[in-house]
C-alpha cells in the first residue's frame, strides 16, 4: 500500500511540475512582453518594471526563472489580470467553485439516472427495453453539448418561460460567499427570504446542469449495461442459477456488487468530462465559472489569466483523476496487483 501511494505521489508531483513548466513557458510564447505576461502589469513605470524584472529574476537563465516562478505559485502570487486588475488567485477562487458545483450536480444526476437504466438494459439484454435505451443513449451521445444547451434555452426559457435564461442568481438577491457552492451558501446563510433565494438559484441551475448531464448519463448507461451483461454471463452467476437461486436473488446478492466494481474507475473519470463540458455550457448560460472567465480572457487577450486559468484547470483534473484511481486501487487490492505495471 505504501509503495502504491508513493508511486502515485511521485506521478502527481512530476505531472504538476511539467504543467507548471509549460505554464511558465507560455509567458514567453504569448505575444507581448514576457514580464507583462508573468506579472499582469502591462503599463508600469520604468522603476516598477525594473523592480519586477528583479523580482522574477529575468536576468538569470530560464531554469532559475522557473524555480522562482514555482515559488511564487506556491505563495499564491499568480500575477494580476490585464482586464480587471485583480489578483489572479482571487479570480480563480471566485470562478472555479462555480464550475465544480455545476459538474458535481451533473455527475450526481448522471449517476442517479444512468446506473439504474444501465442495469435495466443489461438485465433485459436483446429485448425491447434494451433496444429502446440503447437508441436513446446513442441519440444523447451524438448531440453536441452546446447545441443541446441552446435547444433547452429556446424551448424551456424563451418559448415556455419555465426557467431563467442565464446567470446563476437573479440580480434582486445577494448571497454571502462561504463555500463557493451557491446552494450550500444559501442554506448556511442568515438570509430572511432563504427559501425564495434557494428556489431562484435552483431554477437557474436546472438547464445548465441537465445540458451537461445528458452526455455523461448516456456514457454511464452504456458502461453499466456492458458490465452487467458480462457479470450476468459469468461462471459464478451460472452456478448460482444452477443452485436454484432466483434472478432477483442473484442480482441483489452477486450481480450489483460485481457489476459496479469494475466500472467505478470509469464512472469517477467522467468528472473530468463533465468539467470540460461545463466550461462550454457556462458560456451559453453566462454561468460565472472558470470556463466563461477563460473565454472572456481569450477575447480580451488577457494572457496572464489564460496562463493561470489553464494551469488551475489542469491541476484540478490531474489531482482528482489520480486521487480517484489511487483510492480504487487501495480499496480493491486485486486491481492494484493486476495493473501494477500501468502505474
Amino acid at each position: 500500500m505504501i509503495k502504491v501511494i508513493l508511486r502515485f505521489t511521485n506521478l502527481v508531483v512530476l505531472t504538476l511540475l511539467v504543467l507548471s513548466f509549460f505554464s511558465f513557458l507560455l509567458a514567453y510564447l504569448f505575444p507581448g512582453d514576457a514580464l507583462a505576461n508573468l506579472s499582469g502589469i502591462n503599463h508600469g513605470s520604468q522603476q516598477q518594471l525594473e523592480s519586477l524584472g528583479q523580482f522574477y529574476h529575468l536576468n538569470n537563465n530560464i531554469l532559475v526563472q522557473y524555480w522562482f516562478y514555482l515559488g511564487e505559485l506556491f505563495n499564491g502570487n499568480w500575477g494580476v489580470s490585464f482586464s480587471s486588475g485583480l489578483p489572479l488567485a482571487t479570480e480563480i477562487a471566485r470562478t472555479l467553485p462555480a464550475s465544480i458545483e455545476l459538474s458535481t450536480y451533473a455527475l450526481i444526476i448522471s449517476l442517479l439516472i444512468g446506473l439504474p437504466l444501465g442495469f435495466i438494459a443489461g438485465i433485459r439484454h436483446h429485448k425491447l427495453a434494451d433496444y429502446a435505451l440503447l437508441s436513446v443513449s446513442v441519440l444523447g451521445y451524438s448531440i453536441p453539448v452546446f447545441w443541446l444547451a441552446m435547444l433547452m434555452i429556446l424551448g424551456f426559457s424563451l418559448q415556455l418561460g419555465w426557467f431563467p435564461l442565464s446567470g446563476r442568481l437573479s440580480l434582486l438577491y445577494e448571497v454571502p460567499k462561504i463555500s463557493g457552492f451557491i446552494l450550500l451558501d444559501i442554506l448556511w446563510s442568515d438570509l430572511e427570504n432563504k427559501s425564495e433565494v434557494f428556489t431562484d438559484a435552483f431554477r437557474h441551475m436546472i438547464l445548465p446542469t441537465l445540458s451537461i448531464a445528458a452526455f455523461t448519463t448516456t456514457v454511464i448507461l452504456r458502461i453499466t449495461r456492458r458490465s452487467v451483461i458480462e457479470t450476468m454471463n459469468s461462471d459464478y452467476i451460472q452456478a448460482a442459477l444452477a443452485r436454484g437461486l432466483t434472478a432477483r436473488q442473484i442480482l441483489f446478492r452477486h450481480g450489483i456488487k460485481n457489476a459496479i466494481m469494475p466500472i467505478l474507475p470509469l464512472l469517477a473519470m467522467q468528472f473530468t468530462t463533465l468539467l470540460t463540458n461545463a466550461m462550454i455550457v457556462e458560456v451559453i448560460f453566462s454561468w460565472p465559472g472558470i470556463g466563461n472567465w477563460l473565454i472572456q480572457a481569450i477575447y480580451q487577450r488577457d494572457y496572464p489569466a489564460i496562463r493561470v486559468g489553464m494551469l488551475a484547470v489542469s491541476t484540478l483534473v490531474v489531482i482528482f483523476t489520480m486521487t480517484i484511481d489511487l483510492l480504487i486501487r487501495l480499496v480493491d487490492p486485486k486491481k492494484s496487483k493486476v495493473e501494477r505495471v500501468a502505474i
